[in-house]
């Protein structure tokens, strides 16, 4: 499984944890003997501190996402560098094989030449 993946899966897991809290908390409060007045703090504390953690979550996850982005780019980056490199490499030595082509072929040129006018 690929850390994308496992990132993925970790969300869905979260997020699935915190509605659940949610709900189950919202349903223990519905069953609580308590005043009107007290089961409404509860559950106006209770939605606080869930939209807390969930923005807590994602920010954690932005972060994470501005990390791969950044991981990604670096690899990308240094992938082009050693392409570039083995491209340079293989120029520089069709480079001389041309040379050397060239430089045999003149010196039949010459040869046939000289084997001609004698």
């Amino acid at each position: 499984m690929s850390e994308n993946e496992s990132g993925t899966n970790l969300a869905t897991v979260v997020v699935s944890f915190l509605a659940g809290a949610a709900i189950g908390s919202g349903l223990a409060l519905l069953f609580a003997p308590k005043t009107g007045r007290e089961m409404r703090d509860q559950i106006k504390e209770l939605t606080e501190d869930a939209v807390d953690k969930i923005k807590d979550y994602a920010q954690d996850a932005q972060e994470k996402v501005k990390d791969y982005a950044r991981d990604a780019q670096e690899k990308v980056k240094a992938t082009y560098e050693s392409g570039k490199e083995v491209v340079l490499e293989k120029k520089s030595i069709i480079s001389s094989a041309i040379d050397a082509g060239k430089e045999a072929m003149e010196k039949e040129k010459q040869r046939l030449q000289e084997e001609h006018k004698a």
